[in-house]
């Protein structure tokens, strides 16, 4: 991920009832539109393959990449070879690693009989466990977690494909003397995610999953500490804005997930006001932000009568979650409510906004799961939903990465006849390795392949990238990483929902995909 600049200019405000009717005016003019969610999935998947750095697998199907990073961990004498690189760049950061593993890991869950009929389930295993070994890896012993390989600011003097990698591969822990705990906590709750995942199909390495995430959850919680204060190198990408409280209650809710063990569910409650799990209110969920996922996940438990004791704790859990629902379908008060572009696209902020548009379709799509079988509806302040409307408007995020937007154009590359060309992403801006073995030396790459104006070589399929602006404005250019820079955990919430709303189109027999992808702008 690019270095963020500070100071950045904040998005303007709209006249909220002009961008309401705006939005209303763009749904009546959908006429004649289609999107194939079932290739979407196909190719959210892909882009995971062309993010794996070590010695890829002899059924590697993104042909254009190659082997890399073979070295990681050895001035270390440590095997950190794997993993995923996290952006357009190779440094592998365990913290959005994680962060992606574990919502590869909640879409199978919870959509896992979805992606299978799709014939999807094999390479969603196999995109969740290229992760998974990787974190077995860095988890050398039980209070030792490696954090990092590579340093974002060599890293970032170069444009070299992963396979010509010249840069530093210094590797970085979080230790008893350097504490993580919200990598901790985040790794934790990947592997117990992960754990449900394998439990049916390979019981052992399920086992092994939560074995170590249940070490790993152990040593964050009683070693503290903010991971960017010990692995300075990565204040400037992926700092720990919110904290590592969020982390230790997510890693102990999805520990209780996977373990049934009340120990787990106790510190969830017991620590709900302290770690401010009922005292947040969010309107992001992000690979720093965990409580909008938490307080989802809590709010579910509220349907078990094996809960009620702790009713009281998760009706307040609950309700934060229904103050992250209600800001952004609109119907929260004061101006607390996610702004929109006027073709109504949530929107946070300047920077890679897709990611959050991504988390929050597949919380939307949760929560209405939630709603239909409790047969519940939500009570805003501004309006009552159900889960119908809270599910169609997260489909409408979607259809708008699709293609239903002013640009009519899919910001999933890949997908559709109209979708970014110039990815900022190093391998997929120069020639293949495997057509062109010659080395690319560092400013060689800026020199002959970044400044280029044509089209990238390769295509970075299925990759989510930042996305339009306030304005619903899209410059492709490779230069503008804030909009064309991808990253994994932008793809990997829209895995769920591609398969929930796939099962929808089979429930309603939709299947006319041959219609025009676009837009009635």
């Amino acid at each position: 991920m690019e270095k963020e600049k500070k100071n950045q200019p904040k998005p303007t405000k709209y006249v909220r009832n002009f961008c309401v009717f705006l939005f209303s005016f763009f749904t009546i003019c959908k006429t004649g539109v289609a999107f194939d969610y079932a290739d979407a999935l196909t190719k959210s998947l892909l882009y995971f393959e062309a993010q794996r750095s070590g010695r890829l697998p002899y059924n590697q199907r993104v042909t254009w990449r190659d082997h890399s990073g073979l070295t990681d961990g050895l001035e270390q004498g440590v095997d950190l070879v794997g993993g995923y690189y996290d952006a357009g760049d190779h440094v592998k950061f365990g913290l959005p690693m994680a962060f992606t593993v574990t919502m590869l890991s909640w879409s199978v869950i919870e959509f896992r009989d979805q992606i299978a009929r799709a014939g999807e389930l094999e390479h969603a295993l196999e995109a969740i466990k290229w992760g998974t070994d990787y974190f077995i890896k860095a988890h050398t012993s039980p209070n030792v977690l490696w954090a990092e390989v590579g340093d974002g600011h060599t890293d970032h003097y170069c444009w070299q494909r992963p396979e010509d990698m010249t840069t530093s591969r210094q590797a970085y822990k979080i230790d008893e003397n350097n504490p993580g705990s919200d990598l901790a906590g985040e790794t934790a709750a990947a592997m117990a995610a992960a754990s449900i995942v394998f439990k049916r199909t390979n019981p052992h390495y399920a086992h092994l999953l939560l074995h170590h995430a249940q070490q790993l959850f152990e040593f964050g919680d009683k070693y503290r500490g903010k991971y960017d204060a010990s692995v300075e190198v990565v204040k400037s990408y992926y700092a720990s804005v919110s904290g590592y409280m969020d982390e230790l209650l997510w890693g102990a809710m999805w520990l209780y997930k996977a373990t049934d063990n009340e120990e787990y569910l106790r510190y969830v409650i017991n620590r709900a006001e302290c770690f401010g799990g009922i005292g947040w209110a969010i309107t992001e969920f992000s690979w720093d932000v965990k409580y909008a996922g938490l307080q989802i996940m809590a709010s579910k438990l509220l349907m078990d009568e094996r809960h009620k004791e702790h009713r009281h704790i998760l009706e307040q859990y609950k309700s934060k979650a229904e103050y992250y629902i209600c800001s952004c379908l609109d119907k929260n008060n004061n101006g607390s409510n996610v702004e929109r572009t006027p073709a109504g696209l949530l929107h946070i902020r300047q920077w890679n906004n897709m990611q959050y548009v991504s988390t929050a379709s597949f919380l939307l799509t949760m929560y209405s799961g939630y709603l239909r079988g409790s047969n519940g509806k939500l009570q805003c302040p501004n309006g009552l939903l159900d889960h119908k409307e809270i599910l169609s408007f997260a489909k409408s995020q979607v259809d708008y990465i699709l293609g239903y937007n002013p640009m009519n154009m899919s910001y999933l590359v890949g997908y559709g006849p109209k979708y970014p060309t110039r990815v900022h992403h190093r391998g997929a801006s120069i020639v293949s390795y495997r057509e062109n073995k010659g080395f690319i030396g560092c400013t060689q790459g800026y020199d002959s392949w970044y400044s280029r104006r044509e089209q990238n070589p390769n295509v970075l399929v299925g990759a989510l990238v930042g996305g339009p602006d306030c304005q619903d404005n899209f410059s492709d250019q490779r230069g503008n990483y804030v909009q064309t820079e991808a990253c994994t955990y932008n793809t990997a919430p829209l895995v769920g929902v591609f398969a929930k709303l796939l099962e929808m189109e089979d429930q309603t027999g939709d299947h006319d995909h041959n219609q025009p992808l676009i837009a009635s702008y």
